[in-house]
């Protein structure tokens, strides 16, 4: 598998939903200063772009002090808006050849996959990685979420595809392990870091956890 980019090993996305004690933006500066590689801010709740674009460019400012790549969860406009260069993409948004010719070709597009069949499918397009779960269930996405996949039918996607794989989906820290041994290149988490009395703190553990399994 060859990596073109950077796409990082730790991914933290932010949440005001399933939390309401820190604001995106607060949570992009405690993860980015607690050694997350990539910052993926996703807002699902009915907000306008101006109060999107208005986060994001501060959610930018608090990663730019630690070198932290800031990533648009769905929504390529509000990431050309406010230079953003990395966005994630789910089935439903802008197919990843029209996010790319907006972006352009230095941009990191993430896609979605939660079957060794549709990975295939989204590896073939112009994206950087895969993010693909839940590998262990999921309790952010209530009725929509997907099927849990189970590490080993995580590993036959990984297996698979030959783009970065991002694990996601009920991931802490004793189990990056064993979703970096099934193949994965980094992992994606949401509730064990933004739901927790220090999400800082709680990075730092997922960063020094990634980079023992990794030594």
């Amino acid at each position: 598998m060859t990596e073109e980019k950077s796409v990082g090993r730790l991914h933290v996305i932010t949440d005001e939903v399933l939390q309401d004690r820190f604001s995106h933006v607060e949570l992009a500066a405690a993860a980015a200063a607690g050694g997350a590689d990539v910052i993926q801010y996703r807002e699902k709740r009915p907000v306008s772009t101006k109060e999107m674009m208005r986060v994001a460019v501060l959610m930018s400012l608090a990663c730019r002090e630690f070198g932290t790549t800031l990533l648009i969860d769905d929504r390529v406009d509000v990431a050309a808006a406010v230079g953003a260069t990395a966005v994630h993409l789910g089935r439903e948004d802008l197919p990843p050849d029209i996010a790319r010719q907006i972006l352009g070709s230095d941009a990191i597009i993430g896609g979605t996959a939660n079957s060794v069949e549709e990975a295939v499918k989204v590896a073939k397009q112009p994206i950087d990685y895969l993010g693909v779960g839940p590998v262990f269930g999921t309790t952010s996405k209530g009725e929509r979420a997907a099927p849990m996949l189970g590490l080993e039918r995580f590993a036959e996607i990984c297996e698979a595809v030959d783009k970065p794989v991002i694990g996601i989906g009920s991931i802490s820290v004793d189990r990056v392990g064993d979703v970096l041994d099934a193949g994965a290149h980094g992992v994606a988490v949401l509730s064990a870091v933004v739901c927790q009395e220090d999400p800082q703190t709680s990075c730092r553990e997922f960063a020094d956890e990634i980079k023992r399994v990794l030594t």
